[in-house]
């Protein structure tokens, strides 16, 4: 099923375009690839409500500063929902609060992460991270790259609120006259909320359904052995109920409309990559060689850990399907297909 993009992409940074009644589509940049986020604000009775913030730098804050002068009429921002704990998207969290008062509305484990994150800058983590890719066969060279630029979460994020109010799945969030129902995705992110209008017939997806990629679903450093894409295949079934002619806002690339068969093109791509690994693991494979499987182009250091994690991630199903073997020891984790 091809997707409809009933909207163009915009220019510039900063942009501002209402898509809806009282909804509107603005774009900030980032300083890494895809380079541009997309946020939400939306009028709330007499005030507004931003959904997710933008990466946690001046320039952003910056332009949100001469398009809340351009469109808010002087009405106060007073709640920022942010879906998930990444910086691009909770980045500016603390600074909405600060200058708007804005309360910060979160389901738990997201704003749990945020905080650990951005306060766990120890060398002993540093250490752990880095004994994580080592397990997963990096180099010395990219594993010295990752110890000279450091942890760099906080460096991302403005600071984040020590209150917030709690989301559930499946909360009713009242936004102007329209009731937001919460479906809490997991593998991208522990538990990242989107947002859906069953009037307006609009999601807000967040990173948990883009429409060309699909987000990275990999191991976190901390928990080498979880299981986040099984999380992530699960997840999309709380979405087949929604609308054929939804119209999904996602965080990176164009608002379209087929989500059916966004939905099922996902799954169907990651149980192809599943069955490339499978096969490529006839012969014992480190992580970083099953990386070579998953991926046909040059990888930057940066880009080589994300997809570290991210082969990880499908090689950890594979194992919990019983497909493939994990061979433990001192250095390198090694898979192998039964």
């Amino acid at each position: 099923m091809e997707l409809d993009y009933p909207f163009e992409q915009p220019d510039g940074e900063g942009t501002l375009r209402e898509i809806d009644d009282g909804l509107f589509w603005v774009r900030m940049p980032l300083p890494f690839p895809p380079r541009h986020i997309n946020l939400w604000l939306l009028r709330d009775g007499d005030g507004w409500t931003v959904v997710d913030t933008g990466i946690g730098r001046p320039e952003v804050q910056a332009h949100w500063r001469r398009i809340l002068d351009e469109v808010t009429g002087g009405r106060p921002v007073r709640r920022a929902i942010v879906t998930h704990f990444h910086p691009d998207h909770l980045g500016n969290a603390g600074w909405f609060a600060r200058h708007h008062g804005s309360r910060l509305w979160m389901t738990q484990e997201e704003w749990l992460m945020g905080r650990l994150l951005a306060a766990d800058t120890s060398e002993a983590t540093t250490a752990s991270n880095v004994d994580f890719f080592r397990h997963c066969d990096l180099d010395e060279d990219n594993i010295f790259e990752f110890k000279a630029r450091g942890w760099q979460y906080k460096n991302m994020v403005e600071s984040i609120p020590r209150q917030f109010v709690r989301m559930y799945d499946g909360d009713a969030v009242h936004i102007g006259g329209d009731v937001w129902r919460v479906i809490v995705g997991r593998g991208h992110a522990p538990e990242h909320a989107c947002l859906h209008s069953a009037a307006r017939r609009i999601l807000i997806s967040g990173d948990q359904i883009l429409p060309r990629i699909t987000p990275i679903v990999g191991v976190p450093p901390m928990e080498p052995e979880a299981n986040p894409l099984q999380d992530f295949l699960d997840s999309l079934a709380k979405f087949e109920h929604l609308e054929a002619d939804t119209l999904v806002l996602p965080a990176h690339g164009l608002p379209f409309r087929g989500l059916p068969g966004r939905l099922a093109a996902t799954r169907v791509h990651h149980e192809e990559r599943l069955e490339t690994l499978r096969a490529a693991c006839a012969q014992p494979l480190t992580v970083r060689r099953a990386v070579d499987a998953m991926f046909d182009r040059a990888l930057d250091p940066q880009n080589l850990r994300l997809a570290s994690a991210e082969t990880l991630s499908h090689l950890n199903l594979l194992v919990a399907r019983g497909q493939v073997v994990r061979e433990d020891g001192d250095g390198p984790w090694h898979f192998r297909s039964r």
